[in-house]
């Protein structure tokens, strides 16, 4: 996508990706974004101060005889009494800043970025300076960052919170959020947006799995395929703030930061605090929002090729019951079916029989693995597949050698221990010997088993997260000292993959996904949890970054069970995994999983580059959605009964999202069309052979599809029929 940009000595215009975004930097106070939204096309500086002047209200009996300039740090010195988007002191002085611009740089930028705005400002009596960089990526998500910096030589300033905030038109109406606890993450929660502050504060010391991935704003009914909307991200995986303000003189704002904990923004002369990213979209419906997401995510350098490793995890196969005899079999009984990564879950190190020991003695256990894992590890590399292992480097039982040699390396308020979670501590790797340990041993067993792939656990929120060595809270430096370890780890050993897991989706933002290469979404592999779970984490990640399971029949977080189809079907749109102890499939299911594995294949840079489209179909029990091809020239689609619906009949099913001047062959594919699914339901007349029809028609009309029992799903396949 092209990006354009008008000179800054006046309003900036940034625009890319269908996104115009105009932000006022004149008269000396901090930038002010005027609009945000919809491309504007070209605007010539007449044009943009016109605008700019166009968009200043009246002045009207208020808190202030002026009009209050609302800006992307909102400041109480300019008259607003909202949120503010500073709060910090000296000794109770200097509460209240006023920024004066210093300076505004103005850069294009070649890559996921197209534009780049730096704003420089100072407060000399408060002695405090100020750096924000806005961000317009060419996908058209606009992303901002502040640095504060304490230019008092002898005095320390107090920093309590910094929010950065956005616009919204007075239209955006509603609110969606979201919610979720273990095995039950992304849960959406829809609501009024009113006046006042609806503000959501994460204090678990991981993104959390109750955390909302987006905060929306959005005009009455916004869907996936209709209305306007907006919505903010906070780029950070420790506790953070998200909100959504509306005051009485017409001011809405959607907002984010990092939120500290007491003491943590202390700053002494010269010392500096650099926020989180925190990223804003806009989009016409969900899915427009929801792209610009993704396309940002796969323009990044580092992003994972669309070819990603079929993977067989262990965990829900054997569980901590690691036989090497029975790891042997299961590893040949993965290679079968098609897996091309094979992965050793928890339990494989010393003292590790359950989850009461051993966490942190990161040393292969030498009863359990007498010479270590190389004769293992030598197997999987003979059947074709890489070898991943399972991580919880942050974490510590206190019964293990580790804790018992350096219980000051136990984040805590320095007098007494927190409550255990899962039988365990957190690790202080703010800590430099804590985190010179951990580094040690991984970057051994990395080097010397030639691992290709760590699954990276997190298995509990830090409570009472202080520093044992001072008492001081902590949550800051163990999330920058956890980047600091991937990010060397990554350097040393390049092509590694890492995934972020964290008791299923608990660590999920783009803060840590700058450096993993995908997420664990869930514990529950549950196809019809997973299906509203991926939905929703689907908003912010694109599907090769979403871990996606085949599990067994019958699924031991919820007791349901599922036929083969539902759960191959539910897995085949993500980062396609296994977690089955195969052993126990009859061979008739494990052929039909390797059918499952090949069909993924065949179509993984399809699903892995393609657009994501979801469907808003009338039935609320009937999920549709799919991947096009960039080029418009092929698209997998599925169609899931989600629950039993009221209606007899699936009805007419439209596909969105494809070349509305090009004829389409869609085709069923015969691994879902299952006699369970259908027994004695008639099908649609075209679905035995085929039908072609133009993108238009199969977008406004649609077609009929096959009644569903629930729990069950069909996929079709679409090819462009170029003229």
């Amino acid at each position: 996508m092209v990006a354009s940009v008008t000179d800054v000595d006046g309003p900036a215009h940034l625009r890319a990706g269908g996104v115009s975004v105009i932000v006022d930097t004149g008269g000396g106070g901090l930038p002010r974004v005027v609009y945000w939204g919809a491309d504007l096309g070209d605007l010539d500086r007449d044009s943009l101060a016109a605008l700019a002047a166009a968009s200043i209200p009246p002045v009207v009996r208020g808190p202030v005889d002026s009009v209050v300039p609302v800006a992307v740090l909102p400041e109480q010195s300019a008259g607003w009494l909202g949120t503010p988007g500073l709060s910090g002191h000296r000794d109770g002085r200097d509460f209240s800043a006023k920024f004066t611009v210093t300076d505004v740089e103005s850069e294009r930028t070649p890559g996921p970025v197209a534009h780049r705005l730096v704003v420089s400002a100072e407060d000399p009596h408060a002695r405090l300076g100020l750096r924000i960089e806005l961000e317009l990526t060419a996908s058209g998500l606009l992303r901002l960052r502040a640095a504060l910096a304490n230019h008092d030589p002898e005095r320390t300033y107090t920093l309590d919170g910094l929010v950065l905030a956005l616009p919204v038109p007075a239209q955006a109406r509603e609110i969606l959020d979201f919610s979720g606890r273990h095995l039950k993450e992304r849960s959406p929660q829809r609501h009024e947006f009113t006046l006042g502050t609806y503000q959501r504060d994460n204090r678990r010391g991981r993104t959390g799995l109750d955390a909302t991935l987006l905060l929306l704003a959005g005009t009455p009914a916004f869907s996936f395929e209709s209305g306007e909307v907006w919505g903010v991200h906070v780029a950070w995986s420790g506790n953070h703030r998200t909100l959504a303000e509306r005051t009485p003189d017409g001011y809405s704002l959607l907002g984010g930061g990092e939120l500290l904990l007491p003491g943590e923004g202390t700053l002494g002369p010269g010392e500096s605090y650099l926020s989180p990213w925190v990223f804003g979209g806009w989009g016409r419906g969900l899915n427009d929002l929801s792209a610009r997401f993704h396309e940002y995510l796969r323009a990044r350098p580092q992003h994972p090729s669309a070819r990603r490793p079929v993977v067989l995890n262990t965990w829900e196969a054997v569980y901590f019951d690691q036989d090497v005899a029975v790891l042997t079999e299961l590893a040949d009984l993965a290679a079968e079916v098609g897996a091309q990564r094979f992965v050793l879950d928890d339990g494989w190190f010393r003292h590790r029989r359950d989850d009461r020991a051993g966490l942190g003695d990161w040393y292969v256990d030498e009863q359990m693995w007498p010479g270590g894992l190389h004769a293992f590890v030598g197997h999987l590399r003979a059947l074709g597949m890489q070898f991943g292992l399972w991580f919880e480097p942050e974490m510590v039982n206190v019964d293990s050698d580790v804790a018992r040699a350096h219980p000051e390396w136990i984040l805590s308020a320095g007098h007494r221990l927190p409550p255990e979670a899962r039988h365990q501590q957190v690790l202080d790797l703010a800590h430099p010997d804590a985190f010179a340990y951990i580094l040690a041993r991984m970057d051994a067993l990395v080097t010397e088993y030639r691992i290709d792939y760590i699954k990276w656990d997190h298995n509990r929120d830090l409570v009472e997260p202080g520093r044992a060595a001072h008492g001081r809270a902590g949550v800051r430096e163990q999330t920058l000292a956890v980047y600091r370890l991937i990010d060397t780890l990554k350097a040393r050993h390049p092509g590694l993959e890492i995934e972020s897991c964290s008791s299923g989706g608990g660590r999920v933002d783009l803060g840590i996904l700058d450096r993993t290469d995908r997420v664990w979404a869930s514990d529950c592999i549950d196809a019809l949890e997973r299906q509203q779970i991926e939905r929703w984490t689907g908003l912010l990640l694109p599907p090769e970054l979403i871990g996606s399971h085949v599990g067994s029949p019958s699924v031991h977080t919820t007791g349901r069970t599922h036929v083969l189809a539902f759960r191959a079907g539910t897995a085949l749109f993500g980062h396609l995994g296994i977690e089955w102890d195969l052993r126990s499939a009859a061979p008739a299911d494990r052929a039909a999983l390797a059918e499952w594995v090949r069909l993924h294949q065949r179509h993984q840079v399809l699903l892995h580059t393609g657009r994501v489209v979801r469907v808003d179909h009338p039935d609320p029990a009937v999920h549709v959605h799919g991947v096009v091809a960039t080029d418009r020239s092929e698209a997998l689609f599925t169609v899931v009964a989600v629950a039993t619906s009221e209606l007899t009949r699936t009805g007419l099913v439209r596909i969105p999202g494809l070349d509305p001047d090009a004829a389409y062959r869609i085709t069923p594919l015969d691994l879902t069309a299952d006699v369970a699914a259908f027994a004695g339901r008639a099908c649609p007349p075209w679905w035995a052979g085929g039908t072609t029809l133009p993108g238009r028609v199969l977008a406004e009309h649609g077609v009929q599809f096959p009644p569903l029992f629930p729990e069950r799903l069909t996929l079709v396949h679409l090819v462009r029929l170029d003229q």
